[in-house]
């Protein structure tokens, strides 16, 4: 018999299903793969939400509570037997008494993976290495491929995964350190750059810091689509430099700290420098969504928020 799941469900504020199948990997333990892959009505989660169980693991959430235990209960059984499974809740659900207050009707696949299955290992390996991958599997077979050499077949579904994001944070003041606390508290890979900084880190779990001049943190960072770089230092130079080296990198966002009416000024030296317009233009500023406040953590969620805005297209 499973053990219950935790009263409070911090479990469900992992959204990204891979650190916990590599935990599962790691300590060597079969795991269940669970994926949202039908909505109906309008749920509180989108297709392709996933949750992962295993021995002392669980990772992830589909409505809040509603089905949760029910699909623990069928995850440790498809543990043991292999099988996997469809379970619908909602409308047209074999299972009445499991309401979804929200009134939809969700459909989530379950599969059983070995530790050392083959996709398992192209997918974690991709996440590593930063490729955009997708899971393709009918329960018994498998894959994980490059996005642009999918071949689904039939009863096969299919999640796309994305590198995870990226955060870069340039600065040292307390409007700079919790938008980097913010941004590794929703699952962010945050680092934390003052150049010429003090040794020790700023005390912020969850987090790297590195003391390097802007260009080389860049470099040794890396930079892609996924990555977000937040220029928040109150220092004109510094500021400068960060922007040099970001707006002509990879990164998706680059934003910066700062009055719009300064923006022309602030902007000038690197247009001296020979920055075409086309770069330029990529800066978000002022940084951030337009909330209306000014505190430390005020602006830390309208910068969050804005990078999670452009990754939906919004």
């Amino acid at each position: 018999m499973r053990d219950p799941l935790p009263d409070w469900p911090i479990f469900g504020l992992i959204d990204d299903a891979r650190p916990a199948l590599r935990q599962a990997q790691s300590a060597g333990r079969p795991m269940i793969l669970a994926t949202l892959v039908r909505v109906e009505g309008g749920g509180p989660r989108p297709v392709g939400t996933q949750m992962v169980f295993a021995e002392d693991i669980v990772a992830g959430y589909f409505s809040g509570g509603c089905v949760e235990a029910d699909v623990a209960d069928h995850a440790f059984a498809c543990l043991a037997d292999g099988q996997p499974r469809r379970l619908v809740y909602g409308q047209g659900s074999p299972w009445p008494d499991i309401q979804l207050l929200c009134g939809a009707g969700i459909e989530i696949f379950l599969e059983r993976l070995a530790p050392d299955a083959p996709a398992l290992g192209t997918l974690l390996a991709a996440e590593t290495d930063r490729h955009p991958m997708t899971w393709l599997s009918d329960g018994f077979k498998q894959t994980c491929v490059e996005k642009d050499s999918v071949v689904p077949w039939p009863g096969s579904i299919q999640r796309d995964y994305d590198p995870p994001q990226k955060l870069v944070v340039f600065g040292s003041d307390p409007t700079a350190m919790a938008i980097a606390h913010l941004g590794a508290q929703s699952g962010f890979q945050t680092t934390f750059v003052r150049p010429k900084g003090p040794e020790a880190p700023p005390p912020i779990a969850g987090i790297a810091y590195r003391r390097d001049d802007p260009q080389s943190a860049l470099a040794a960072i890396g930079t892609d689509a996924w990555t977000a770089i937040a220029v928040a230092t109150h220092n004109l130079e510094t500021d400068r430099d960060a922007l040099a080296a970001a707006l002509p990198s990879a990164a998706g966002y680059v934003g910066l700290l700062g009055a719009r009416k300064r923006l022309a000024e602030r902007l000038a030296p690197l247009r001296a420098a020979g920055l075409s317009e086309d770069l330029l233009s990529r800066v978000k500023a002022p940084i951030g969504l337009d909330i209306g406040g000014k505190a430390p953590w005020e602006v830390a969620v309208s910068v969050i928020g804005e990078i999670m805005a452009l990754r939906y297209g919004k």
